[in-house]
C-alpha cells in the first residue's frame, strides 16, 4: 500500500502539465503499442486520480451496500461465516494485485511522462542552437 501511495504522490508531483498526454498511448519497453488500445496516458492519469480518493477513503461505499440487521444475521445463519479466513485472505490477494497494478501503470505513466519532458528540452535546446 505504501508503495502504491510513494508512487501516486510522485506522480501527482512531477506531471505538471497531463494534456502533454494527450494523444500518447501506453507501451512496454521494448514492445509495440497496443493495436486494440483506445486509452491514451492522459486517460489513464485521469483515472489513475480518480481512484487514490476512493483508495484512500478505503471501502465506506462499500460497506453502506452491505447487508444489514435481518439480512446479516440470515447470511450468518446460514454457515456464510464458516470460511470468513479462506475469503478475506481471497480478497487481500486481490487487493494486493490490484494495488501492485496500479503501483506499475502509475510509475509507468511518470517515467513516460518524464521522458515527454526530456524529448521537449531537448527539442528546444536544438532548436535555439
Amino acid at each position: 500500500m505504501e508503495q502504491y501511495f510513494s508512487a501516486t504522490q510522485k506522480m501527482e508531483q512531477e506531471v505538471m502539465f497531463p494534456s502533454l498526454l494527450r494523444g500518447v498511448f501506453p507501451q512496454e519497453e521494448g514492445e509495440v503499442p497496443a493495436a486494440g488500445s483506445h486509452t491514451d496516458l492522459y486517460e489513464r492519469y485521469q483515472l489513475l486520480k480518480s481512484i487514490k480518493p476512493m483508495v484512500e477513503k478505503g471501502l465506506a461505499s462499500v460497506n453502506d451496500q452491505s447487508p444489514t440487521g435481518t439480512d446479516a444475521e440470515k447470511a450468518l445463519d446460514e454457515g456464510a461465516d464458516s470460511n470468513l479466513e479462506e475469503r478475506l485472505s481471497h480478497h487481500v490477494n486481490g487487493l494486493q494485485q490490484v494495488l501492485t497494478d496500479l503501483t506499475k501503470n502509475t510509475k509507468a505513466l511518470t517515467r513516460r511522462y518524464s521522458q515527454i519532458l526530456e524529448e521537449i528540452n531537448l527539442s528546444e535546446d536544438q532548436s535555439s542552437s
